[in-house]
């Protein structure tokens, strides 16, 4: 192939002649020279890699709806969905580059060994263009270090520690949704505003780089506002019974339970916390407060009342009224029964961004469509103005700060949001955190 296409530069005088060939001839040079390149194939195939079992599966099974609701909004089926809204945009609705967009699914079972064993049968075996999913960030860094090694595109799914996109950010990857610092900027001054800046707060964390960056992030945020840190317990993922590690905050002195957990871990350890009693007593003269970093619909309804008043962050909620928004929501409500999840919301996101990407370079070549990424600014996914920051590969945009709603309208309707926080203040420098993205080609 090398020397099949030195051949064809050489004709175009790009060897020897001085001339520099013209881009979609290069283009046309490479196509074959990549891995799972469809040619002339009619389809195009994406892997959607999603926990379909383990304590994040409520989430895993909100994104595999979202998955195919956007494969078949860009087969120009269905009421086109934010095809229709997103801007600025090269979908036509005739699938990707013209190819009907199939797709296969894995269980990435919550675990990072599954993850990227899934991930690799369908790059391997399946022939996947691009592929996505998540809902555990250990799963979105093992995936996502694979994607670099395979030269197959990683759009990240529900992936929210730092890591993501600073130390272990690649080249091909990308994350649509927001991460643990984001949080922790756009919350800790609504907690000290609402619960006052001398609280003593006591951390129970998912053992696992989610959980370590959400706690140091809220922790930081927190503390320099004027919070202390009395204790910092790490909890094994898919505990299940957190009674254990609520007993001790009984007697600790702390004043404010922060629950870096999530999907049924923070259902789990949440109810337990509020049926411990922990909301009803005073200590150190204040009311014990909960604080829930990151929200979810979805954890919202497992939860139940235990969510009433309760403060946390979010990257998306279908309650927003921008047309977008309303536009996904009721495109899914009709598919499904129900309204989408933030989870949901990222995962279609990310897919349409991806094909919008393939469309503006004119090839799936992965460079290419990297390029098309990095730096793309865009409006009109649910987000409001958005931009896939070059420097890291992750996207930056307002945060929602979350209440678990006290009289709720109908079963969904379980949080509101309190303060749509602005870009500016959870931005940072992309240097931070370290990490490269690595090379352009795999």
């Amino acid at each position: 192939m090398q020397d099949v296409r030195r051949k064809v530069l050489k004709g175009m005088g790009a060897i020897g002649g001085g001339i520099a060939a013209p881009s979609f001839y290069m283009l046309n040079a490479w196509a074959a020279d990549f891995r799972n390149n469809p040619g002339s194939a009619k389809t195009v195939t994406l892997g959607f890699n999603v926990p379909q079992s383990g304590p994040y599966a409520d989430e895993g099974a909100d994104e595999l709806k979202a998955f195919k609701l956007a494969a078949k909004h860009l087969n120009g089926e269905g009421d086109g969905g934010m095809t229709k809204t997103f801007k600025p945009s090269s979908l036509k609705g005739n699938g990707i580059l013209g190819k009907k967009v199939a797709y296969v699914t894995g269980d990435t079972q919550t675990k990072a060994d599954a993850a990227r064993a899934s991930a690799k049968r369908m790059i391997e075996k399946d022939g996947v263009i691009m592929f996505s999913g998540g809902s555990s960030s250990a799963v979105a860094v093992a995936t996502q270090s694979l994607a670099q090694e395979m030269g197959i595109l990683f759009m990240v799914g529900l992936s929210h520690s730092n890591d993501t996109t600073m130390k272990d950010r690649r080249r091909y990857g990308f994350r649509h949704f927001f991460n643990a610092y984001m949080s922790g900027q756009a919350l800790a001054p609504i907690l000290a505003q609402e619960m006052g800046k001398g609280r003593r707060a006591y951390h129970l964390t998912a053992d696992y780089t989610w959980g370590w960056t959400q706690e140091e992030s809220l922790k930081n945020a927190t503390e320099a506002l004027g919070w202390k840190t009395t204790k910092a317990v790490r909890t094994p993922l898919g505990a299940g019974d957190f009674s254990q590690y609520i007993t001790p905050v009984l007697n600790s002195g702390a004043d404010v339970l922060i629950l870096n957990h999530y999907g049924k871990d923070m259902v789990n350890s949440l109810r337990q916390a509020v049926q411990f009693g922990l909301r009803d007593k005073m200590v150190n003269g204040k009311q014990f407060e909960i604080v829930v970093p990151l929200y979810s619909r979805l954890m919202a309804q497992g939860a139940g009342d235990a969510v009433k008043g309760i403060l946390g962050t979010a990257n998306w909620h279908w309650t927003l009224q921008d047309e977008a928004t309303r536009v996904f929501t009721k495109s899914f409500g009709q598919e499904y029964g129900e309204p989408p999840s933030q989870a949901a919301h990222t995962c279609y996101v990310q897919t349409l961004l991806y094909a919008n990407a393939v469309e503006t370079a004119g090839t799936f070549y992965p460079p290419e469509v990297i390029k098309a990424l990095e730096g793309f600014q865009f409006d009109g996914l649910g987000n409001g103005p958005t931009e896939y920051r070059a420097g890291d590969h992750q996207c930056f945009k307002d945060v929602l700060v979350m209440r678990g709603a006290e009289k709720p309208t109908n079963r969904f309707g379980l949080l509101e949001v309190v303060k749509v926080v602005p870009r500016k203040q959870v931005e940072y420098d992309p240097r931070m955190g370290g990490g490269e993205l690595g090379p352009y080609t795999a």
